[in-house]
């Protein structure tokens, strides 16, 4: 199975592909059927060994209906987006050659997804992943303390999905590939503007810059 389009200097580590995973916390979810690609978005958590995600959709949701065991998926992970618009590019005044691009941060990790239907195992991973995305917040919020018949109910209308992982590769095109006078600017235009540039600003700031 091709990867991505990810030229050296967007190239992100294992490692930091895993840390933009860690901080979106949910992927969109891409299969292919015979009627065509479908999609589901969902909230994961990542094993400890980074062989697998777990995550859960709705019994409603179509998607996962037909579902083969070990059937191919792609889960996507976009951490950061925005327009860049050549306005930003001082060094357009010495050299007017330039073209709007876009900014962005995002990874994809191709696995085979697994159904799992069995009570203990979404309780489990419902459990993992509040625990996950409730750290900070005072007091916790626990699956169990839930009644037990409402929770019951809520994991009937649930199912599981059990991702292997065979792949993961990440991308950051942040303007390394530009003169240092403009990735500077880009960025502190993005830091005064709407909430998805500050975002790609700030992942810009964690960024090292190679110049072309």
């Amino acid at each position: 199975m091709a990867g991505m389009y990810v030229p050296p200097k967007f190239h992100l580590s294992d490692d930091e592909a895993w840390g933009v995973v860690a901080d979106v916390g949910a992927a969109t979810l891409v299969r292919a059927t015979a009627h065509g690609l479908e999609s589901a978005f969902a909230p994961v958590i990542v094993s400890d060994d980074r062989l697998a995600l777990y995550s859960h959709l709705a019994k409603a949701n179509p998607w996962w209906r037909d579902v083969e065991s070990g059937a191919e998926v792609l889960a996507l992970f976009m951490a950061a987006s925005a327009y860049v618009s050549p306005l930003n590019y001082p060094s357009r005044d010495e050299n007017p050659d330039v073209v709007p691009t876009w900014n962005y941060t995002l990874v994809q990790v191709r696995g085979k997804v697994h159904v799992r239907e069995e009570m203990e195992w979404k309780l489990h991973q419902v459990r993992e992943l509040t625990h996950q995305f409730e750290v900070g917040h005072e007091p916790e919020w626990l699956v169990d303390d839930m009644d037990p018949g409402f929770r019951s109910s809520q994991l009937k209308a649930i199912v599981g999905l059990e991702i292997e992982v065979v792949a993961i590769e990440g991308k950051a095109k942040l303007s390394q590939n530009r003169p240092e006078i403009d990735r500077d600017n880009v960025q502190a235009a993005f830091s005064r503007g709407t909430l998805a540039q500050q975002v790609v600003a700030e992942r810009m700031r964690a960024t090292p810059h190679h110049d072309s």
